[in-house]
C-alpha cells in the first residue's frame, strides 16, 4: 500500500509504503501526486518512507523506475527512509542516474530525512 503523506511543501511529493505495494498502487496513489505535482513547473523533491514489512511486486517496481526516468531533469532531492537493506543498495547503484541529490535515511531518522528534503 501507498499512501501519500500530507504537510510538505509544494514541491516535495511525499509517500509511506507498507505491506505489500503493488502496480496498482503506483497508477492509483504516486503517479497522480507526481504528476499534479509536476504541472506546478520547477524541480521536485521526494520523501518515499518504507515500513520494514515492505514488498514491491515487480510490475510497481517498473512503475517506479517508469517515473522516474520520465521525469529525471525535474528531480533536486529524494530523500528515501528506510531500515531496508536492498533498498538502500539499490538507490546507491542507480544514484549515478539521478541528476538530483539522493540520500538514505534509517528509519530513526525520519525527522532529519523531512527536514533535508525540505530544506532551502
Amino acid at each position: 500500500m501507498i499512501e501519500q503523506l500530507k504537510n510538505f511543501p509544494a514541491n516535495v511529493v511525499a509517500f509511506a509504503c507498507r505491506g505489500r505495494v503493488s502496480k496498482q498502487d503506483y497508477e492509483r496513489v504516486l503517479v497522480p501526486a507526481v504528476n499534479e505535482a509536476l504541472k506546478q513547473g520547477g524541480k521536485l523533491r521526494i520523501y518515499y518512507e518504507t515500513d520494514g514489512d515492505f514488498h514491491i511486486e515487480p510490475g510497481a517496481m517498473w512503475e517506479d523506475f517508469k517515473v522516474g526516468m520520465e521525469h529525471l531533469t525535474r528531480w533536486e532531492r529524494m530523500a528515501v527512509v528506510t531500515d531496508v537493506d536492498w533498498i538502500k543498495h539499490t538507490m546507491r547503484f542507480f544514484s549515478f542516474m539521478m541528476p538530483g541529490e539522493m540520500k538514505a535515511f534509517p528509519r530513526s531518522e525520519a525527522a532529519q530525512a523531512r527536514a533535508w528534503v525540505t530544506a532551502s
